[in-house]
């Protein structure tokens, strides 16, 4: 189950690579913003199989709060650029 658990560990390692060069070198800020939800998307899944390989559970909050900040970045950006401000 290891053997299997670190090729998927690799997949998602070069996903995120992947998700950086869009992060880096997107054309709009949108597409970025894409690019850094898909990033922790994958941190997410590197970190259940990093937790479910060392059997430590924390390492799961790391990714739920990772994925938090994500889905907060991503509802900010989404008000800026829709032209409203951040309280209305």
């Amino acid at each position: 189950m290891t053997e299997w658990l670190n090729i998927l560990l690799y997949i998602q390692i070069g996903l995120s690579g992947v998700c950086l060069y869009r992060i880096i070198r997107g054309p709009t800020i949108p597409d970025r913003m894409v690019g850094i939800d898909i990033f922790g998307i994958l941190v997410v899944g590197i970190c259940a199989i990093i937790s479910i390989q060392t059997e430590k559970s924390f390492i799961l909050d790391i990714g739920i709060a990772w994925i938090i900040l994500s889905f907060i970045g991503t509802l900010t950006l989404a008000k800026y650029l829709t032209g409203k401000k951040l309280n209305e």
